[in-house]
C-alpha cells in the first residue's frame, strides 16, 4: 500500500485522512497469468494499481492477428480510462502477462473519491498525463526505427521485462514476426 500512496503523492498533496479514504476504497485482487483485467466488448468496471506483475493492452486486427501495443508494470495505474470514465464498451483487452497483485477501485468507489477529495481530479489528471507521455515516449520510436533499434529501445525502456514476459508478446509489440525477432536476438548476443 505504501508504494501506491507514494505514487499518488508525486502528483499532489493529500493528508492522512484523505489517503485513508482512498486506501479504504481499494480492494486487493490477484490476477493470474493470461486472465483479463478488462475485455473488448465489455464495459471496463475498475481502475487498478499494479503492486506486482505486468499487464499488456492488446487487440485483434482485421486479419485476426493479436497485436500487443502497450505493457504496464509494477507501481503504475492500469485502466482503459476513457472507456471506464464514459462507461462504454472497450475495444481492446487488458491481460495479465504474469501473475499480478493489484489494488482495484470500482467505478462507484472511484467516483466517491473524486466527489469527496477536493483536488482529486487534478491529481488524477496529472497521473493520466504522465501515463500518456510515457506511452508516447515508448511508442514513438517504433514508427520510424528498424526492428533491431526498436528492440534495443524496448530493452532500454523496459529493462526488467525481457525475461519476464513471452517473447511472442514482445515481437507483437515491436511489429515483427517471431522468426525475425529470434534472428535479431541472436545477432545482438
Amino acid at each position: 500500500m505504501k508504494e501506491f500512496i507514494d505514487y499518488i503523492l508525486q502528483f499532489g498533496n493529500l493528508n492522512k485522512q484523505q489517503t485513508d479514504l482512498i486506501t479504504g476504497k481499494a480492494k486487493m485482487i490477484e490476477l493470474h497469468k493470461d486472465e483479463y483485467f478488462s475485455e473488448a466488448g465489455k464495459i471496463p468496471r475498475q481502475v487498478g494499481f499494479i503492486l506486482e506483475g505486468v499487464v499488456r493492452f492488446c487487440y485483434y486486427n482485421n486479419k485476426g492477428e493479436e497485436i500487443t501495443h502497450h505493457f504496464i508494470e509494477e507501481n503504475n495505474f492500469v485502466s482503459d480510462q476513457q472507456k471506464f470514465e464514459a462507461q462504454v464498451v472497450a475495444s481492446e483487452y487488458i491481460q495479465a502477462v504474469t501473475d499480478c497483485k493489484m489494488l482495484v477501485f470500482s467505478k462507484k468507489d472511484w467516483d466517491d473519491i473524486g466527489n469527496t477529495i477536493v483536488g482529486w481530479d487534478a491529481i488524477t489528471g496529472l497521473i493520466l498525463k504522465n501515463c500518456l507521455l510515457k506511452t508516447i515516449e515508448r511508442r514513438s520510436p517504433l514508427v520510424s526505427e528498424d526492428a533491431t533499434t526498436r528492440y534495443l529501445s524496448f530493452i532500454e525502456h523496459f529493462p526488467g521485462l525481457v525475461n519476464r514476459i513471452p517473447l511472442s508478446h514482445i515481437a507483437s509489440y515491436l511489429g515483427i514476426t517471431q522468426q525475425s525477432f529470434s534472428r535479431i536476438r541472436r545477432n545482438i548476443r
